[in-house]
């Protein structure tokens, strides 16, 4: 073969240390955010958070529905979708290879100047406290009213002080107490925890086994009734024996609910009636109203303890509703949840002040890391406001009515409206969430398929799923719709569904089936 010389045009696609940076940021939620900023400001002397008196120029949004100028940043599609920033076609012969992939790698280079805008106006102000009838302002929260009731150990400790008991006893029902879970249940039985405390001491164990007996009783006759039961069987009884001693019962009802709860809990989970009425020794109609009275126990006595902070949202966005008519909405970002960061004034000083010295060149890429960092969440901020007003407007219906007014909308539809590309919006969706006058929702709940209507129009599956949901709430509890009622009466409204989209909306709802949903 002879050799030959050839000349091919070929354009290869990189990404800069800040598009890298922006990409990660966007996708990031408050926590991470949170967690990400820390580090910065641990890492880079150049940044510093800025005080609440100082001013807040740094995060100014006087364009935020105004795409940003491809001179300053790569387009957007280019930024979010990974495929290619805006300077490729002038990259000095820049390829793959240029990018290692590690943080030492990254060229912050540059003289680091930018602008930001001045008005703030976009990011919101203060929320404002809520308001007692009387006029007096509230400033606490869900989580403030959550820790005024403490823990489950800690409401049974308090209800022990006003027991009169030996110092043993005492100490044995605080050991219980701390051997209780989450949901009030004893995990390990008393000769467990006698066995495990005493080891090879068979007096000693026996001591601490009755002991634990006593304080066992003890710790069951306290708040909440059922707690200290070893499993869900017993914490049944606990509850039914306590109502028996109240009254006001059918007591033919309590026996056969007392005797239910002692056969296998899976005949009660199916509702065999059947097999449970000579178990029980009582007619099928007891048994069933044995069955109601159960049902409206509760089978986790520590339910009510549980921690709430663990399941807060912190909302990254908040609508309210404005003016007279009430279907006009103003969306701000929320202001507890935006970082205020400033590059360090006095060592940004510093570094302009030793220009040429050891080391200038590392610094001054440290401080333009910090400053493309600050524009970096501040981009982040801007393209979710973005992507929320578009959200708002295209969702109106469902702010002023709720999700039975909801319209179908797909990613697609929000990034050709902005000029971004869906995996942008994808990006912006993910766990991060609204706060409007209906509740708080993550942003991707507003984003559903449409089904077929017989007008020839769509119908959101929220608004079918919201329908479905009223459906089964109206029913008649002795006969419960099946999954094909469901479905011929969506088609009445003018909703083509399926049996099996039927099937598939009720267990997203976590609606049991019509077997499970009859009457007791």
């Amino acid at each position: 073969m002879k050799p030959g010389l050839s000349l091919r045009v070929s354009q290869h696609l990189a990404l800069t240390p800040q598009l890298q940076q922006s990409i990660r940021l966007l996708q990031l939620s408050t926590l991470e955010l949170g967690q990400e900023v820390d580090q910065m400001l641990d890492e880079n002397p150049f940044l510093e958070r800025e005080s609440e008196e100082a001013a807040r120029e740094e995060f100014g949004l006087d364009h935020a529905d105004t795409p940003t100028p491809s001179e300053e940043l790569v387009s957007e599609y280019a930024s979010f979708s990974g495929a290619t920033t805006s300077d490729t076609s002038s990259a000095d012969g820049q390829n793959e290879s240029d990018f290692s992939g590690s943080e030492a790698a990254l060229d912050w280079s540059g003289d680091g100047t930018y602008d930001m805008a001045p008005d703030d106006s976009e990011w919101g102000g203060d929320a404002p406290p809520r308001q007692q009838p009387d006029g007096e302002a509230v400033a606490r929260d869900a989580l403030d009213l959550a820790h005024e009731h403490g823990s489950l150990a800690e409401f049974l400790h308090r209800q022990a002080l006003c027991l009169r008991l030996s110092e043993p006893d005492r100490a044995a029902l605080g050991f219980l107490i701390e051997s209780l879970n989450d949901d009030g249940y004893l995990e390990d039985s008393i000769e467990e925890l006698a066995a495990g405390l005493a080891g090879d001491d068979a007096e000693e164990a026996d001591e601490l086994l009755h002991r634990f007996t006593v304080a066992r009783s003890l710790l069951q006759s306290l708040e909440p009734t059922g707690v200290g039961a070893c499993n869900l069987g017993e914490c049944l009884r606990l509850q039914l024996l306590a109502l028996q001693q109240e009254g006001g019962q059918d007591p033919a009802v309590l026996a056969a609910a007392l005797a239910a709860c002692r056969q296998p809990l899976d005949l009660l989970a199916r509702r065999d009636v059947r097999r449970l009425a000579p178990l029980c020794g009582a007619s099928e109609e007891v048994v069933r109203a044995a069955m109601a009275l159960i049902a409206r126990l509760e089978p986790r006595p520590g339910r009510r303890f549980a921690n709430v902070e663990r399941n807060a949202v912190v909302p990254d966005v908040l609508v309210r509703r404005v003016g007279t008519t009430g279907a006009q909405f103003s969306v701000q970002l929320n202001p507890d949840v935006m970082p205020r960061l400033r590059v360090h004034d006095i060592y940004a000083g510093a570094l302009r002040g030793h220009k040429g010295s050891d080391g200038h060149q590392a610094l001054q890429q440290r401080l333009q890391e910090a400053r493309w960092f600050i524009k970096n969440i501040q981009q982040r901020f801007d393209t979710i406001l973005r992507v929320s007003r578009a959200i708002v407007e295209r969702q109106k219906n469902f702010f002023v009515h709720g999700e039975l007014a909801m319209r179908p909308l797909v990613l697609r539809d929000i990034a050709d409206e902005l000029g971004l590309h869906e995996s942008t919006i994808s990006r912006v969706t993910t766990a991060k969430y609204m706060a409007t006058p209906q509740g708080t929702f993550e942003l991707k709940y507003f984003f559903g398929s449409g089904l077929g209507t017989d007008t020839g129009g769509n119908a959101s599956s929220t608004a079918v799923r919201a329908l479905i949901r009223q459906f089964v709430a109206a029913e008649n509890p002795a006969k419960p719709l099946s999954d094909n009622q469901i479905a011929d009466m969506l088609k009445e409204q003018g909703i083509e569904c399926a049996r099996r989209t039927v099937a598939k909306y009720r267990e997203g709802l976590k609606i049991p089936t019509t077997t499970l949903r009859k009457a007791l």
